[in-house]
């Protein structure tokens, strides 16, 4: 699953300001929640939800992983 660095809110943010976390997931599809920097979970609309039913816990460790790896910057500059 390609995720779009822009889908990205800290749990802080989600918290704050549900509003914008709607938003993201109606223009984008799906939104992922920042939890400690890294990614926790995922918001998406209710009929999407099938296609991810069948990802096991290894396939998403190993796409939070490679997420981290290629956005390490993004993810300090969101921790700030």
């Amino acid at each position: 699953m390609l995720v779009n660095t822009k889908s990205l809110v800290s749990i802080t943010e989600a918290n704050q300001n549900f509003s914008k976390v709607a938003r993201l997931v109606d223009e984008n599809g799906l939104a992922v929640i920042l939890k400690n920097n890294v990614p926790r979970y995922i918001i998406m609309e209710f009929p999407s939800t099938d296609e991810f039913r069948n990802a096991s816990d290894e396939d998403v460790e190993n796409i939070s992983k490679k997420l981290i790896e290629k956005n390490l910057e993004a993810y300090k500059e969101l921790a700030k």
